[in-house]
């Protein structure tokens, strides 16, 4: 009896540095999956149906049908779904107790530290209406800093986790790709540069980061700027 096709796990997304995390291990790994559109500038993430699966109104989200035991599970916040599909395949997180430590804490790194402080890089600097010096300065040297962690790890190690391709690279790698709306010069962190050009020439990423890209456009309207990050954003649901 020929082997039964696995049901394509649904995801629930946008093309942004989390959303492309979830993306790039589900190509990684081979599974079938399927992108819905949340169109954040839109105020899709605020619907009803959305909110059932992530109640903290934020892309990704998945709903796998074939989940623990054979069940239907639905999982929001990228790391943790990163985390699920490792365990779920085996794959991109040391099975030895020393590496798999080694990978979680670059992957929690990237959880506190890479995603909020560049994050916060492109809203002062991009985003904000308001030019604030302060901000600027300050999310732009805190960018520059991190950088820096990344690059001395990686003259150590071939990788950011451990000594092979893992859950931690996934993570981090989509937040970099856009340095220069960060204040980063790429050459001035020669380890991480040549990290980042083996990472990015890899098929499945490429085939990852392609994903909704047709949908992603500037966010210059007053509406889409109020519910990125404006009142309506932090309304009770």
């Amino acid at each position: 009896m020929p082997a039964q096709t696995p049901a394509s796990i649904d995801v629930y997304t946008w093309p942004t540095p989390n959303g492309h995390k979830v993306h790039i291990m589900l190509e990684e790994c081979g599974l079938p999956w399927r992108a819905h559109a949340v169109d954040i500038g839109a105020g899709d993430q605020f619907k009803p149906d959305f909110l059932a699966i992530s109640p903290n109104n934020k892309i990704p989200a998945i709903t796998d049908p074939e989940g623990p035991h054979g069940q239907p599970i639905s999982l929001f916040e990228s790391g943790a779904i990163l985390l699920y599909l490792a365990n779920k395949t085996g794959r991109f997180l040391p099975a030895d107790e020393s590496g798999r430590w080694q990978v979680l804490q670059w992957l929690m790194f990237q959880m506190g530290s890479v995603g909020p402080m560049l994050g916060q890089a492109h809203h002062f600097r991009l985003y904000a209406l308001e030019k604030l010096p302060y901000a600027i300065e300050r999310y732009t040297q805190e960018a520059r800093r991190i950088y820096g962690v990344i690059n001395k790890r990686l003259a150590q190690s071939a990788f950011v986790g451990c000594d092979s391709y893992s859950i931690a690279d996934i993570a981090i790698f989509p937040w970099l790709r856009s340095w220069q709306n960060q204040g980063v010069v790429l050459d001035d962190f020669p380890h991480l540069k040549a990290w980042f050009e083996s990472i990015d020439a890899r098929p499945a990423v490429q085939r990852a980061v392609q994903t909704l890209a047709e949908r992603r456009k500037p966010i210059t309207d007053h509406k889409s700027r109020e519910v990125l990050f404006g009142k309506t954003q932090y309304q009770t649901r």
